[in-house]
């Protein structure tokens, strides 16, 4: 089967990369002129922590990123898993049996264990949750090796190129997050933004989620002393700049886990605008005469594998998944 896939996002490389191990002829476009400016995947957090989701999200969003967990340990390299360690300041304790009741598969752990686990946050908290199957990755190293892989398999892959609304040959999927809202009415943007600050007197191995009532905060280990800042959610489409309010959340939550941050050098502050679904739940659905991977919300790196596995089963099996699959019969027919 000949695909072209739209999009060079998480989304339509894990497309691409499972249709053409499966055997499809694939062709990938991307209508930015370089992978840098190819939308949100390129400012996300690289965290793969399906249990950890559970603290907002309904059992499908765990069991499709655990599924995901495995196939990135076959296929990158870079993939850490060394768990996940989420914390809380004395006042927030509440904050950590709150987020402990929502989740699933993790460690009740003390101070001891949390130093032992990250020493240079030794004495700070008295206490902690780890999950320790979970994992993280570098989302821009992550999305590279992608794109190598597919070059390795002879898919030809065009940037700067508007995809077609209709393809004369073959199937069309759609993973283009926000611009394919004309087509999909009911998604909307949700921004989030990020700061990646150099520290490299502070060594952590894991991400490691900060609770707080108004602000929490993730800060990931991107190694060589880089650590990526982020927890931001606004509802907008605006992906053109960071407000301070944000930036100094992000920065006093960073620096409120270890005053080192302080003398932290900022290396970059980006935004990006995640598509998502009023129920915030991804979506293989057939509109405009393409199947249509979409609404990945902030979960894109850890549900992208398992939403390209249910597309290519729908493109070459013919079968599909209820739980993500909005199916019409009268569109698919189009595609």
């Amino acid at each position: 089967m000949r695909v072209t896939v739209l999009g060079a996002g998480i989304a339509g490389l894990t497309c691409a990369l499972e249709l053409a191990e499966r055997g499809a002829r694939v062709e990938l476009l991307e209508r930015a002129p370089q992978l840098a400016a190819a939308g949100c995947s390129w400012f996300a957090g690289g965290m793969l922590a399906p249990w950890c989701e559970r603290e907002n999200s309904p059992p499908l969003i765990a069991s499709l990123g655990a599924e995901s967990l495995g196939w990135w340990r076959e296929r990158f390299a870079g993939t850490v898993a060394n768990g996940t360690l989420v914390v809380a300041h004395a006042r927030d304790t509440g904050e950590l049996l709150q987020f402990g009741r929502r989740t699933a598969r993790f460690d009740r752990i003390a101070g001891a264990a949390i130093a032992e686990l990250e020493p240079d946050l030794a004495g700070r908290f008295s206490q902690g949750l780890y999950f320790p199957e979970e994992g993280h990755l570098d989302p821009r190293a992550a999305l590279a090796a992608l794109l190598a892989r597919l070059a390795e398999r002879d898919v030809r892959i065009s940037f700067g190129v508007e995809g077609p609304v209709r393809h004369a040959a073959g199937a069309l999927v759609d993973c283009t997050g926000i611009a394919a809202r004309a087509r999909l009415a009911d998604l909307r943007g949700v921004k989030g933004e990020m700061v990646l600050l150099r520290l490299p007197e502070l060594t952590l191995r894991r991400p490691v989620r900060v609770l707080h009532p108004r602000a929490p905060l993730y800060v990931v280990p991107r190694g060589e002393g880089l650590f990526m800042v982020g927890a931001t959610m606004i509802e907008s489409d605006e992906a053109t700049r960071v407000s301070a309010r944000s930036m100094l959340e992000l920065l006093s939550a960073a620096y409120a886990l270890h005053p080192a941050f302080g003398e932290a050098q900022i290396v970059e502050i980006g935004t990006g605008v995640r598509a998502a679904f009023p129920d915030n739940m991804p979506r293989l659905r057939y509109a405009g005469g393409a199947l249509h991977v979409n609404g990945l919300y902030r979960h894109g790196f850890l549900l992208a594998p398992a939403l390209a596995r249910r597309a290519a089963d729908v493109l070459l099996e013919g079968r599909h998944d209820p739980e993500v699959m909005d199916e019409d019969p009268g569109e698919r027919r189009l595609a």
